[in-house]
């Protein structure tokens, strides 16, 4: 009923950039993000990028007083990086893993072998709401201007979009939290509010504190690299807590914090990325909440076109890269089977004396069977890039069809 107690949610979000090996002093880091929470004693905490699970065990068993309720959640050949702390009981998970996320030959960037996820969990507020807690992380840009992952990262946006709409049924309170590496005006981010209704922590809060715009990849970090920051001087907003009430209840954000730099009593900040901290009021109200969708349909309408026209390009060059893999996988079993003619000619006697030195012919046989399996393996892996990308366009079709005959 109207006028019941306000809960006060607290959530804390953050990529920490624990990469084994490979982030500066990441061990130091980790601990100090466990003695924050820590001290904190925040209601919910959404982790990203924790790829080691030895770091996730560490992290348990020093916030274990404060935070019994924990989950990691493992996917791909590293793992999802994603975990979740809570104070609330866990009662049940689930990851979905995005159906495109980079190609597996870009070693240098590495997102196809995370398995970039979204991982949910359903929690107990106490006894007044059900609570749908989202932790994700949707594959990085690295170059704006030709912005190769943008059709993956807008059909991980659709499919986060949709998975959103069917897991909340059950939940009073939804809570997402990621590193969705999309700015704030980008198609992306618009289709995946648009579509699901959720309000951004930063443009709702009644106070925020922090770095300005609320921007959480700031040149002034020192592990930040400069350069891809260039045309941004101030930073920018790639980190983010998301929400929306469903059924009766109301959610608001009373405020809004990011951290600004070095973590207390030490010369290093938490992460490469901001840390994002919001804190919630969530109370019941006399009436049902309204639909989500309905008000803006037009609008929305407009994102989805966006969307699909840029799914659309990738797909064409989906396809052209399917065709260049298919050909040449082609052309090099043509070559195998000219090579094995000549060989069998020879040996039985047929043609003439084998006109290349052995080594060379057998170097050539083994180059072309190598590129048979490359070529091979890209025009599968293309092929189901293809699929993935022409499913996604036929569901927005879909959707943008019945947003235009909605009366």
């Amino acid at each position: 009923m109207e006028g019941e107690p306000t809960l006060r949610l607290r959530v804390f979000d953050l990529n920490c950039w624990a990469i084994r090996y490979l982030s500066r002093r990441r061990q130091e880091r980790v601990g100090l993000i466990g003695d924050a929470l820590r001290r904190e004693r925040f209601d919910l905490v959404l982790l990203q990028e924790v790829w080691s699970e030895q770091d996730y065990s560490d992290l348990k068993v020093k916030l274990a007083g404060c935070y019994p309720f924990s989950h990691y959640f493992r996917s791909g050949v590293i793992g999802s990086g994603l975990c979740i702390f809570s104070r609330f009981p866990i009662l049940d998970t689930l990851l979905y893993q995005y159906s495109l996320n980079g190609y597996p030959y870009m070693l240098q960037h590495g997102d196809w072998f995370g398995g970039k996820s979204v991982g949910s969990l359903g929690a107990a507020l106490g006894v007044t709401a059900p609570l749908l807690s989202l932790c994700l992380q949707l594959h990085a840009e690295y170059c704006r201007d030709k912005d190769a992952y943008l059709p993956h990262r807008l059909v991980q946006a659709w499919e986060l979009a949709q998975f959103i709409r069917h897991t909340s049924k059950a939940a009073d309170v939804v809570v997402l939290g990621g590193d969705l590496n999309m700015h704030p005006e980008d198609v992306g981010i618009r289709l995946l509010r648009g579509w699901t209704g959720l309000r951004d922590a930063f443009a709702e809060a009644t106070h925020f504190e922090g770095c300005k715009n609320g921007c959480t990849l700031v040149p002034g970090n020192c592990f930040t690299d400069k350069s891809e920051l260039l045309p941004f001087p101030l930073g920018i907003r790639i980190d983010y807590i998301l929400y929306k009430a469903i059924s009766s209840f109301t959610v608001k954000c009373e405020e809004l914090k990011t951290t600004t730099g070095p973590a207390p009593g030490v010369d290093i900040p938490f992460s490469d990325h901001e840390a994002v901290m919001a804190t919630l009021h969530i109370q019941r109200q006399g009436q049902p909440a309204g639909a989500t969708l309905g008000t803006a349909d037009l609008a929305l309408a407009d994102v989805v076109t966006e969307a699909r026209t840029e799914v659309g390009v990738g797909l064409r060059a989906a396809q052209r890269q399917r065709y260049s893999s298919g050909r040449m996988a082609v052309l090099a079993l043509l070559l195998l089977l000219l090579q094995a003619l000549a060989a069998l000619g020879t040996l039985a006697g047929l043609g003439a004396e084998q006109p290349f030195p052995k080594l060379s012919f057998c170097l050539l046989a083994f180059l072309a069977l190598g590129v048979l399996v490359l070529a091979t393996a890209l025009h599968l892996f293309h092929t189901v890039e293809v699929k993935m990308l022409h499913g996604t366009e036929d569901q927005m079709w879909m959707a943008l069809r019945a947003l235009q005959e909605r009366p």
